[in-house]
């Protein structure tokens, strides 16, 4: 069966499957944004250059804090904006925010470990 000759009820099914797995995405995020940033400076720490910086100030990363807060903030935003939109209607909008939502996550944890 082809999607054009679904019958409405499916096609109704598959939105509510992909609103659901939106959803289920944008939380994931927002769930797991604090332990990414944990273990991504428990990894920088353990490192002899991350050592050396918290003890004596030297070799410390050169990524910027403000890059680091507007990622996790940015992050954080864009899940909850995710979350607040309505789940029939804007779907791909949804979807370009939950994939922003991890991608600036994913960047976040990078510039993090940038900095070993």
């Amino acid at each position: 069966m082809t999607t054009a000759s679904r019958p409405p009820a499916a096609q109704l099914t598959h939105a509510r499957l992909s609103a659901r797995a939106l959803t289920t995405g944008a939380v994931a995020g927002l769930v797991l944004l604090p332990p990414t940033v944990v273990l991504a400076w428990i990894a920088v720490l353990a490192s002899e250059r991350g050592s050396r910086c918290l003890t004596y100030g030297e070799q410390c990363s050169r990524v910027p804090g403000d890059a680091l807060w507007a990622c996790f903030w940015a992050s954080a935003a864009l899940g909850a904006l995710a979350l607040a939109w309505p789940r029939a209607r804007w779907a791909p909008a949804r979807c370009g925010a939950v994939a922003l939502q991890w991608g600036t996550q994913l960047t976040l944890g990078a510039l993090i470990l940038a900095g070993a």
